[in-house]
Order: structure tokens, then C-alpha cells, then sequence
């Protein structure tokens, strides 16, 4: 457990010590607004872009079907995250640590937590990338000066990756800082689009594209995918929550709304002018310093708030895996990761394909956990589940049956048939009859 001058430490909001320990009642002070505030702030940005821009770009749907495709997909995601906040505002404890009740710690350390540890990885680095893109295409019109992409990348992350060694707290207050520049930059995105729409004829726009079923039902599959990771780590934030409603319904409408944001913002981006990143096409359409270094301010907010989660969230799951190390060194490890990862723009241009193939491993465990938490165990931790936490040798053998399966259907489903969704289903039911079955024996 956390020393007491740990403890203190925390309460005045320097680095944070504390692990996998519960967090302590006295230190459960953050209100639903604030994570509300936390989510919409994370929502916009350049990574979140990628597959509602896509969907229009790559799967030739509408602005309109790109939109809803990507909200639904998103919103039904954001439901099993927002379940799965309970464990940290009801129990005070971090995710992976958490599902290890529910994978069994074996799976949990070693095949859960990596998976989580990639993911957050990988869109450290998108987001890195995406905002390093912004940073040299601005500095090339401000100043006329091509800014080197490398090295603007490693600089950027090496930031963040500091920022986020400070903790849940340093996460909290930047994003309550950043918030106003962002909703003020996002409504100039909003209007210097809104501008180029009018410019051209509107039908253009609305009967460009299709509604084709296929395509709406796997990119709205995708975005769900992307997005259903993160019940993996909502724990990690929602363990400082005053209560558990403020965290789930924190969680859920800032999500929802942040997203129905982004994704409005990125298909009108890839309708008019075929660019996947709003804040790259929208620098194109005005010449005002002014508002040029407002988009600019934005995009680098945005990017620094979701990646202060991103390497917050990873950090914690590295440390389940490697629990020895304590939450400042696995912190500064998945940092150096991040850093790394940031430099190869190529994750950014095969966007679809890397989201895919962490879907392979993401899905399957995602469907597991959620049958677990909501069905099996009906949304508590019993006392028994608690002390499992710490118990090495426990294994759920229904679990890595579901698992196993579900890697195997995700990765022979055609694209066509939605494997987001199909995998999910068909591995979280699979999982319920094992465990029903299980129990009448």
C-alpha cells in the first residue's frame, strides 16, 4: 500500500505515487462535470479524425452516413466503457489490475495489458504524428520556415510523456486549462468549413458518397473498435470519482458529445476537401494569422490533452505486467516507447489497417471482460473476486476458450460481414454459455 507521505504527496498534486493500490476515500474527489470536461477535451483530435474522414475518403459514404456510421459505432462503445468505470469509482482500483477477476491474472498480466499497452501506444504516436503535421504545415504558412517532421515528432512526445509522469492530477488540470482554447478553436473549424460548404453547391455535398449498408456497418464497426479499448483502462481516471454515477454518466456524455463533435468535423473535412485532418484542411482555407494561430493552439491542446491519457492509462498497464516496477519507472518506460513509436508517419497513413489489426486482439478481449463485469459478475466485485486480484496462479480457462475463439473469428470475417461487431457478440455470448455451463456442473 501507499506510504502515508505517498498519500499526502498525491493530495497536493505533485507526481503521483500510488499504483495499483485502491485509491484512498479522501482522495475520490473529482465530479462527473469534470469528467465530462475530461472526455469532450480528448474527443477533437487528429487521431479521432481518422475513421469518420476514412469512412468518406476509403469507404465512399456520404458526409452524412460517415457521420451517423462513425457515431453509432462509437456510442455503443462508449456504453461498455463507461460500465466498466465501476471498478475504479466503486473499489478505487486501476483497470488492468481490476480485470485481472475477470481474464484470470495470467491472461490479464500477459495478454491483456500488453494488448492495452500497444493501444495506447499506438495512438500516442497517431496523435503525435497528427499534431506534428499541423505544427510544420502552420509554421511553413506563419513563417515560411519547413519545420524537420522528425524531430518536431520526437520533441512533441518527449513532452507529454513528461506531463503525463505527473499523474491524474497534471491530466485534470490541463484539460480544465486547454478547455476554452479548444472549444473556441473547434467552433473556428466549424465555421471556416461551414464557409467552404456554402461556397459550393450543397447538393454536392449531401449526394456525394453512398449509404451503402456494407460500408456504414463497418466503419461504423471500426469506430467501435477503436473506441471499445477503452474499457481496458476507463478504471484508471474513474478511481479519483466522487461517485460511480458521476463517473459512468462523466464518462458517456463527454464521449458522446466530444465524438459527435469530431466526427461531424471530420467527415465535412473529407467531403470538401479530401484531407483526413480538419485541422490541416482548415489552415488551408484562410489566410488570418490570427485565426491560423488559434487552429494551431487547438490542435496542439488537443493533442496533449488525450495524450496525457494515452501515456497515463498505458503506464498503468504496463505496470500490470510488470508490477515491480512502480508507477514512476513504468511511466517513464512506456514514455521512451511512445517517443519511439512517434517517429514512423506510416502508422498514420495505414490508419485503417493498424486499427484492424489491433482489433484482432482488442475485440476478444473486450467482449470478455464486458460478459464478465456486466453479466457474470452483475456489475460488482464480491469479496472473493477482491482477494483473487492477488492470487498468481488463477485462471479463467472459459476466458481464454473466448478469447482464443474470438481471435480466430475476427481474423477470418470478411470486412463486409463487420468482424467489430460480429466477434464482439459472438465471443461475449460464448463466453455467458461456457460460464452458465460451467456453473450447473
Amino acid at each position: 500500500m501507499a506510504s502515508t507521505a505517498n498519500i499526502q504527496k498525491d493530495s497536493r498534486g505533485k507526481i503521483e505515487q500510488l499504483g495499483l493500490e485502491a485509491v484512498p476515500s479522501h482522495l475520490k474527489q473529482t465530479p462527473w462535470y469534470d469528467f465530462m470536461i475530461l472526455q469532450m477535451a480528448f474527443s477533437v483530435n487528429s487521431g479521432n479524425f481518422l475513421v469518420p474522414a476514412l469512412a468518406v475518403i476509403s469507404g465512399g459514404l456520404s458526409f452524412y452516413a460517415a457521420a451517423a456510421s462513425t457515431m453509432i459505432g462509437a456510442a455503443f462503445a462508449f456504453l461498455f466503457v463507461s460500465f466498466l468505470t465501476l471498478p475504479g469509482s466503486r473499489y478505487g482500483l486501476p483497470a488492468q489490475y481490476a480485470i485481472r477477476s475477470m481474464l484470470g491474472t495470467g491472461a490479464a498480466r500477459y495478454i491483456s495489458s500488453p494488448i492495452r499497452t500497444l493501444t495506447s501506444l499506438y495512438w500516442f504516436a497517431v496523435q503525435t504524428i497528427g499534431g506534428t503535421a499541423v505544427l510544420t504545415e502552420l509554421g511553413s504558412r506563419l513563417f515560411s520556415v519547413r519545420l524537420p517532421f522528425l524531430a518536431v515528432s520526437v520533441c512533441l512526445a518527449l513532452i507529454m510523456a513528461i506531463l503525463a509522469l505527473v499523474g491524474f492530477d497534471a491530466v485534470k488540470k490541463a484539460t480544465r486549462y486547454f478547455m476554452p482554447f479548444l472549444l473556441i478553436g473547434q467552433a473556428a473549424l466549424f465555421v471556416l468549413l461551414i464557409q467552404k460548404a456554402n461556397q459550393t453547391d450543397h447538393s454536392t455535398i449531401l449526394t456525394h458518397g453512398s449509404w451503402e449498408f456494407s460500408s456504414f456497418l463497418f466503419y461504423s464497426s471500426l469506430a467501435f473498435v477503436q473506441y471499445v479499448s477503452g474499457l481496458s483502462a476507463s478504471s484508471d481516471m474513474a478511481r479519483y470519482a466522487k461517485s460511480e454515477r458521476g463517473a459512468f454518466w462523466g464518462l458517456f456524455s463527454g464521449n458522446t458529445a466530444g465524438f459527435a463533435i469530431t466526427a461531424v468535423l471530420g467527415a465535412l473535412s473529407a467531403s470538401l476537401l479530401g484531407e483526413l485532418n480538419p485541422f490541416v484542411s482548415a489552415s488551408t482555407l484562410t489566410s488570418s494569422v490570427s485565426v491560423l494561430v488559434l487552429i494551431f493552439a487547438c490542435a496542439m491542446m488537443s493533442m496533449i490533452s488525450i495524450n496525457l491519457n494515452n501515456a497515463y492509462t498505458g503506464g498503468f498497464s504496463l505496470l500490470n505486467t510488470f508490477q515491480g516496477l512502480g508507477r514512476i519507472k513504468s511511466a517513464c518506460l512506456f514514455g521512451l516507447a511512445a517517443v519511439i513509436l512517434s517517429c514512423f508517419p506510416d502508422i498514420v497513413e495505414s490508419a485503417q489497417k493498424y486499427i484492424s489489426l489491433l482489433g484482432t486482439f482488442v475485440i476478444p478481449i473486450s467482449a470478455v471482460i464486458a460478459a464478465d463485469f456486466l453479466f457474470i459478475k452483475r456489475r460488482k466485485l464480491t469479496e472473493a473476486d477482491l482477494l483473487v486480484l492477488r492470487e498468481p496462479g488463477f485462471v479463467n480457462k472459459q476466458a481464454i476458450i473466448s478469447m482464443a475463439f474470438g481471435i480466430i473469428s475476427y481474423s477470418l470475417l470478411p470486412e463486409n460481414a463487420s468482424p467489430g461487431f460480429v466477434s464482439f457478440i459472438a465471443t461475449a455470448s460464448l463466453y455467458i454459455c461456457l460460464q452458465l455451463r460451467k456453473g450447473r456442473q
